[in-house]
């Protein structure tokens, strides 16, 4: 968080509480967009829970807009170092293939994963992998930095 700010959403609002936040994050931005619910289900099981530290991937960490989100329109999510780097660490060493079992996009769509109903037979291999393989080394690149990650839900992503 920022050096010195107390209050979490006063630094939820800082970091992205401009119009233009999204071009003020240089290299360091990545988006899930509409695979982040998918890639938390096939990451955890689960659509929105799971155990740490799989669950810090993609839904984890602590909410900094407890009390502003409204006014901020998005959720901001922070994610310290120590548990960015158990994050990247566990998404390493778990391979694309070792997750193939949870690809089922029928109870995907049950379990009310956003977006499941639109997966095909090729989605798989063709979207989810390489999405997976991108966010384990946005994960390893971070952790290698000693880097904390925020996590924005906001409307587009």
């Amino acid at each position: 968080m920022l050096e010195g700010e107390p209050d979490p959403g006063r630094t939820a609002h800082h970091l992205f509480g401009r119009p233009d936040w999204r071009s003020r994050g240089g290299a360091g931005v990545f988006e899930l967009g509409g695979a982040w619910q998918i890639m938390h289900y096939l990451v955890t099981g689960d659509p929105w829970e799971g155990r740490h530290p799989e669950a810090d991937a993609v839904c984890g960490g602590r909410l900094l807009t407890e009390d502003g989100a409204d006014e901020l329109g998005m959720d901001v999510i922070y994610l310290a170092p120590e548990r960015v780097k158990v994050a990247a660490d566990h998404l390493a060493s778990t391979p694309f293939g070792s997750l193939i079992d949870r690809y089922d996009p029928a109870a995907m769509v049950k379990a009310g994963v956003q977006d499941a109903a639109g997966l095909d037979d090729d989605a798989r291999e063709r979207d989810l992998r390489p999405v997976y393989e991108a966010l384990t080394a946005f994960f390893t690149a971070a952790a290698t930095e000693g880097q904390a990650i925020f996590k924005v839900m906001a409307p587009g992503n």
